[in-house]
């Protein structure tokens, strides 16, 4: 069976109105005022660890940071969360063609939950993994083995379909062909360094590229 690993923040969705309040919130835990929003774009998508040790620096207390952005995202945040276009009607069409669906994310298992069952996406895909609380899995080259792992899948069956280089970078080191989402929060030359092996536009597009990369009948 073929299988589809889709990012979550950026891809998926706009995650904006509750990630950057409940980001500006951990930093003035941490006494730091939080850049203006539109400097921020770059933190989504990525683990939260990464983007507070840059925005805290050396010496700050990144566990209660991190503690700190996932008790505001939590609390109204994932609900905030906004389905980018065509991502439905993307998704119905793998499940058409019998494509196995899962999402991955770097967020904690639970917070991914939460944001796609907030978003109804719960419903129609295979399975959502994400990250331990320990930090386990929290890059996509870990996410990626396991999901393997547990679902057994051939990695030349499947395809990542994401808008940063870290999650093409960890589906190369896992040897699956690997799809970027230019709508997301990367700027388009990060994904076209990443030598991505397919550049979608929309969600619309995707299907297509896929079906060429996996060998997909299309009716």
């Amino acid at each position: 069976m073929q299988a589809i690993f889709i990012d979550l923040d950026g891809t998926l969705t706009d995650p904006s109105d509750g990630w950057f309040p409940a980001l500006s919130l951990a930093l003035k835990s941490q006494g730091v005022d939080a850049p203006a929003r539109a400097e921020l774009g770059w933190t989504i998508g990525l683990p939260i660890v990464e983007v507070l040790e840059v925005l805290l620096g050396q010496g700050a207390d990144i566990g209660d940071a991190v503690t700190d952005f996932y008790a505001a995202y939590m609390v109204g945040g994932v609900e905030d969360a906004i389905l980018h276009d065509e991502v439905g009607e993307m998704i119905d069409t793998f499940r058409d063609l019998e494509v196995a669906i899962y999402i991955t994310s770097v967020l904690p298992t639970p917070v991914a939950e939460r944001q796609a069952e907030a978003m109804g996406l719960d419903a129609h895909v295979d399975r959502i993994f994400g990250s331990e609380i320990s930090g386990e899995n929290s890059d996509k080259t870990s996410l990626f083995a396991y999901v393997l792992g547990e679902t057994g899948h051939d990695p030349s069956r499947c395809i990542v379909l994401a808008d940063r280089r870290h999650d093409i970078d960890g589906a190369r080191n896992n040897d699956i062909p690997t799809i970027g989402a230019l709508w997301g929060f990367a700027e388009p030359e990060e994904l076209h360094m990443a030598e991505a092996d397919g550049l979608a536009g929309s969600p619309e597009d995707v299907v297509e590229i896929a079906a060429d990369l996996m060998g997909l009948e299309l009716e």
